[in-house]
């Protein structure tokens, strides 16, 4: 006899309430991934990935055909501009914009500035 099947028939025998089955712990592939980044310390290149994918969409076709974001250091976007021309426009007018939009889609702790560079 078990010591499983020992422990259920005796707890049946003194009218105990059964044990509840363990709670389901199963979790989709995608949420699987962003723990495994997570533990493994890749969380912000994942978030630097998405920012880029969503740069086109944020900024438009015409931004981003002259403009690339390289990378995400420590909350800030690192961006880099084709043109001294472009550059004065998204550093000086556009920018409170494109960050507003960036932060309205992935919140405040993601992006905390942007940098514009000729490059």
């Amino acid at each position: 006899m078990t010591p499983n099947l020992r422990a259920h028939i005796i707890a049946e025998w003194r009218g105990l309430p059964e044990r509840r089955p363990a709670p389901d712990r199963m979790i989709s592939a995608g949420e699987g991934v962003v723990r495994l980044m997570k533990s493994l310390g890749l969380e912000e290149r994942l978030r630097e990935e998405q920012i880029r994918s969503a740069w086109r969409a944020i900024v438009g076709d015409f931004i981003a055909d002259n403009s690339q974001p390289l990378k995400l250091q420590a909350g800030v976007l690192i961006v880099q501009v084709l043109q001294p021309a472009l550059l004065y426009e998204l550093d000086r007018v556009l920018k409170a914009k494109i960050l507003a939009k960036f932060r309205e889609q992935f919140g405040a702790r993601t992006l905390k500035d942007i940098r514009f560079r000729i490059g």
